[in-house]
């Protein structure tokens, strides 16, 4: 099987079946996020226990880009510190732009390796878009708290 099928095939199967998709009913942090140009749309919760990621959701509607890049952020921050959140959201935002990516823990690279079926979209700059809406919402609530953000990629 062709790399690029392996990564189509995990793409479409967490954009068809996306994990975490729920709301929490009372989350920590939580931020809307929408990308006008493609109608995607995206509400990330979050619940803080100390500087740990307790739990991370989302819901929303978009393309599979959209949802499967949700699914698998939620997969990955579960249990994570913020630092370690942060460096992750770096590390994919390069991913996905061509920039250089930062140099990250040990711990983290079979992380931002799960990452790697999205890293095709920066072939494709409107698609960029799709694939971080989720994560910038994520940056979104964790800045605005309970009171809720509304983050617009454009």
């Amino acid at each position: 099987m062709d790399l690029r099928d392996l990564y189509q095939d995990i793409i479409l199967d967490h954009g068809q079946h996306p994990r975490n998709f729920r709301a929490q009913e009372h989350p920590s942090h939580f931020a809307q996020g929408h990308n006008p140009l493609c109608g995607d749309r995206v509400t990330v919760y979050v619940t803080l226990e100390g500087d740990r990621i307790r739990d991370v959701s989302f819901q929303g509607r978009g393309c599979a880009i959209s949802q499967a890049s949700a699914s698998l952020m939620t997969e990955i921050l579960q249990g994570k510190t913020l630092a370690e959140a942060e460096m992750l959201f770096k590390g994919f935002h390069a991913k996905v732009t061509g920039a250089e990516e930062p140099a990250l823990p040990a711990a983290l690279e079979e992380d931002m390796e799960r990452l790697e079926p999205l890293s095709g979209v920066k072939t494709y700059p409107a698609r960029v878009k799709c694939a971080t809406l989720a994560w910038h919402a994520f940056e979104a609530a964790l800045k605005s708290g309970e009171a809720g953000a509304t983050v617009r990629t454009e």
